[in-house]
């Protein structure tokens, strides 16, 4: 096969012109414009096309009219528009604004809208899922479908309000630790597996409400590794061992309101409670003992929780600092009444209902969780 030389470009004095044109006449571009419905463009004398009069002021020449538009070419005319006319209309465009101001016009957004914007494209998915919009969640008596768990708790939520749901498998897409600082799940419908796959990714836990679930050892071994724990309500919980408690209370040092009232316990349960509670507890729940909370583990409570203020079981010790006691159905009037005039200091059977280590207390109004208030929370009575 035998290359072909690159032909050399002829020079000017060749017979070949180096300069070319298109062979159209203008006069046929008219009639082919005029044909579709569009209207030419004719320049005045001065070859300005279409320019607006006051851009014009040097010009010695009147402005020229504007030629009036045939009924035929009124559908479609080609109009050039100056340049500052197209500046001042343009405005702001949402793809032109920074990261910091998005998040700063997300953060004034309720959960719903929150959801609905993730869905616009991809930068502001990542946007609406920053850690800054998750700080306070709230999914109170809500049907949580498979999933939604796991990918909003990673989120970055640290207060987490979610009693009386119904929670599907989480689903957690990773195993890097939440940032929960505060969680009540209390009376909600889920299973120990699930519940543990929720809590084994806890560490940070001051407050924590597990009221009415069913739990299982490896709960309570994940509930002990969260030393800041402060607040623990296990009322009516079942599921769990002696041993397991007894590890549990051993390692949370730093409790200061337990509720351990009507839980599944045997006597080996109440023991492993009373010995190793921790002596910082100011507010204590061991109500619902009768059969196996005697007058020596009274005394052995004294002796380690010398600051308590709240105490309410069946049996009564020696606490120079305690404030309130409730004592229901244990005594008889008569002997409430003796009681109370022994103890003129202190206030006796005052609350039908106990609000020691549980989130919230009062009407059903009340949305806060130990105090602190919800910001992400939905309106509509639909599940996700």
């Amino acid at each position: 096969m035998h290359r072909k030389h690159l032909r050399e470009i002829p020079s000017s004095s060749s017979n070949v012109s180096a300069s070319f044109t298109w062979d159209w006449d203008s006069s046929k571009t008219s009639e082919f414009l005029s044909s579709m419905g569009v209207s030419v463009l004719k320049k005045d004398k001065l070859g300005n096309e279409n320019t607006p009069q006051d851009l014009l002021v040097s010009s010695p020449c009147p402005p020229q009219k504007r030629p009036k538009v045939k009924e035929k070419e009124k559908d479609f005319v080609i109009v050039r528009r100056s340049r500052l006319l197209q500046e001042a209309e343009s405005g702001v465009f949402w793809d032109t604004l920074p990261d910091e101001l998005l998040l700063a016009i997300f953060a004034y957004l309720p959960l719903n809208d929150l959801l609905k914007v993730s869905l616009v494209c991809k930068r502001w998915h990542c946007l609406s899922f920053d850690e800054s919009l998750w700080q306070s969640l709230d999914l109170t008596g809500r049907s949580l479908l498979p999933g939604v768990i796991g990918q909003l708790l990673p989120a970055g939520v640290t207060v987490f309000r979610c009693p009386r749901s119904c929670i599907g498998n989480p689903l957690f897409k990773t195993s890097k630790p939440l940032r929960v600082q505060h969680m009540d799940l209390s009376n909600c419908t889920v299973s120990a597996a699930d519940l543990q796959s929720i809590l084994c990714r806890c560490e940070k836990l001051q407050n924590l409400s597990l009221e009415g679930l069913v739990l299982s050892d490896d709960i309570i071994k994940n509930i002990a590794k969260n030393p800041s724990l402060m607040r623990l309500n296990l009322c009516g919980c079942s599921g769990f061992s002696a041993a397991a408690l007894k590890l549990m209370l051993s390692s949370c040092s730093t409790l200061e309101e337990l509720n351990l009232s009507w839980c599944d316990f045997t006597a080996t349960h109440v023991k492993a409670a009373v010995n190793h509670i921790t002596s910082k507890v100011t507010q204590l729940n061991l109500s619902g003992y009768r059969q196996n909370l005697q007058i020596p583990d009274i005394k052995t409570l004294v002796e380690r929780c010398p600051f308590l203020v709240h105490l309410d079981l069946r049996e009564l010790g020696e606490i120079p600092t305690l404030k309130t006691l409730q004592v229901f159905g244990i005594v008889t009037h008569r002997s409430l009444q003796l009681l109370r005039e022994t103890l003129p200091n202190m206030k006796i059977n005052c609350s039908h209902f106990t609000s020691i280590a549980r989130p919230t207390v009062g009407s059903k109004k009340n949305h806060e969780i130990w105090g602190i208030k919800c910001r992400l929370t939905l309106r509509n009575p639909n599940g996700l």
